[in-house]
């Protein structure tokens, strides 16, 4: 079918969505309140946080609260309760380390709302700094982008790009085409949302294992929301398009060599099913590349469905990062940071990089080596710990770093560890070994041409 067949209105269904969302997303606007270039999502975000900045602490603690509540009284009382309504089975329904991480979560932020219990808990450098400072943070930037996202995600703009892409997926990174979907989804939604999708192909035979693990591994990259909350953090929200366009170019990089070293190179290329019917990326003799991509687009967007199941899906998106993320931010973050605070075991750690990123002459070198391996558990915990060193060079590494890294076991380690993606615990800490040694270099250079 061509895209001169489709309505006219069809056409708009489209465009006047997938618009909408590269401007609320895409687009740099100047902010006049903070004085600097960002996005409008951010900006919107911005002002909610100003707005409602006596409240948020309560309802993160609120909804951390609610979110351990349920989930333990699913567990109680059967998840088998909640199957008519998929979305929330899904979300309540977790495995039992996360059950416990939940339950974690509510207690420490009690604990640090009502200022009770240990003081290496409910400090202003620990779980203080969490509830009263990050979880502003996510609750603001997570409530607009949530509910806009299937602007991005359900009109078409994913298939427009996915095909035009596929003749750069097979020679660049050894992938099919389609895999470009699994990494916009990512880009522009969340990382979660590219493991879910290449593991349900993988387990119906579009992806081979090797495919599946370099894509859940490599291209499951920190969404655009994501970026912003870790830039904002180390104080620096004003180079968000700099710092942007670093993580693009050093994540490019490291997605070239990834998948032709070990381990990812010795995943075995054979199918955990056969192979599907529907895998070919030829491009129809009535098409080119673009028309096709352009009637892909037009197809999916004539498919979506009206206002109600928009604000529906935009709602689940906001409770599955509020109550998805937070809770294991709050419980994950709070742990690291009484070990970074209270603790050498950092400081030990870090310490094989400090020659490394003295090499690189990366001011602070001592401090930035503390946050190198924090990454692992949890993808905001270096920007936290390094918030407060003076030079804006280190910090702005070590946020880009905190990106480009991409295993951490709070969210996307957890879930490819969940999920059939043929990926254990081993595997993932040398991915996330090699991306930092990779990346680093790549991040340090453009810092001395920024700064």
């Amino acid at each position: 079918m061509k895209a001169s067949q489709f309505r006219a209105s069809s056409h708009l269904k489209f465009i006047i969505p997938s618009l909408i969302g590269i401007i609320l997303f895409m687009v740099p606007f100047y902010d006049s309140e903070e004085e600097s270039v960002t996005i409008l999502i951010a900006i919107l975000a911005n002002w909610l946080q100003d707005t409602l900045a006596s409240s948020i602490s309560l309802i993160m603690m609120l909804i951390i609260s609610i979110t351990a509540i349920i989930t333990v009284a699913v567990k109680v009382a059967g998840p088998e309760k909640l199957n008519g309504t998929p979305f929330f089975k899904s979300l309540f329904n977790v495995p039992p380390v996360w059950v416990v991480t939940r339950v974690l979560g509510m207690i420490f932020a009690i604990m640090v709302y009502f200022q009770i219990g240990p003081d290496a808990i409910i400090s202003d450098v620990t779980g203080g700094l969490l509830l009263g400072d990050l979880l502003h943070v996510l609750f603001a930037v997570f409530l607009f982008a949530g509910l806009f996202l299937p602007l991005l995600l359900n009109f078409g703009l994913l298939e427009l790009f996915g095909v035009i892409l596929t003749k750069v997926m097979r020679p660049l990174f050894k992938l099919p085409g389609r895999s470009s979907i699994d990494a916009l989804a990512s880009w522009l939604g969340d990382g979660t949302i590219g493991v879910l999708l290449t593991s349900k192909q993988y387990e119906e035979g579009y992806y081979t294992k090797r495919e599946a693990a370099v894509i859940g591994t490599t291209f499951s990259i920190v969404s655009i929301t994501f970026s912003l909350v870790v830039i904002s953090e180390v104080d620096l929200e004003h180079m968000f398009i700099p710092f942007y366009l670093t993580v693009a170019i050093a994540g490019f990089i490291a997605a070239l060599i990834m998948p032709r070293i070990p381990p990812l190179s010795r995943k075995a290329n054979t199918y955990v099913t056969e192979e599907a019917d529907d895998t070919t990326e030829e491009i129809p003799d009535e098409h080119n590349t673009v028309t096709y991509a352009y009637t892909k687009a037009v197809e999916r967007g004539s498919k979506a469905k009206g206002p109600v199941q928009f604000f529906k899906e935009g709602g689940q998106n906001i409770l599955d990062m509020w109550m998805g993320v937070a809770p294991i931010v709050m419980a994950l973050g709070t742990i690291a940071l009484v070990i970074a605070e209270f603790t050498p075991v950092f400081t030990w750690l870090g310490y094989p990089f400090i020659p490394f990123l003295q090499l690189l002459q990366i001011p602070d070198a001592a401090a930035a080596s503390e946050t190198i391996l924090v990454g692992f558990a949890d993808m905001f915990l270096p920007a936290i710990i390094g918030a407060s060193i003076e030079s804006e060079m280190t910090r702005f590494v070590i946020a880009s770093l905190s990106v480009t890294q991409l295993i951490y076991m709070s969210e996307v380690g957890g879930l490819l560890l969940g999920s059939k993606v043929p990926v254990n615990l081993k595997d993932l800490f040398i991915i996330f070994l090699l991306r930092t040694i990779i990346t680093l270099p790549v991040i340090a250079l453009i810092a001395h041409l920024i700064f």
